[in-house]
């Protein structure tokens, strides 16, 4: 029983720290489209539109995973 406690909390982990991590690369795409860091997207061939629209949706999406999977309570039984 407590194999399968440990292998819970260990996928828990596992998915808060991807949700950090999308996060962390959303936040990044949104500072790169608010011009808040410096980087030349034109040579990209992509809209900026897109780059605000992709950081948005992974920010979010990771914040959503994180707050799930930290929030979760363990019911085993």
């Amino acid at each position: 029983m407590s194999l399968v406690i440990d292998m819970n909390q260990q996928s828990r982990l596992i998915f808060m720290l991807s949700g950090a991590f999308d996060s962390l690369l959303g936040a990044v795409a949104l500072l790169i489209y608010f011009g808040i860091l410096p980087v030349d997207i034109s040579s990209w061939n992509t809209p900026r539109w897109v780059i605000g629209l992709i950081g948005g949706v992974l920010f979010f999406s990771g914040i959503a995973i994180f707050t799930y999977f930290s929030t979760k309570t363990d019911n085993v039984e």
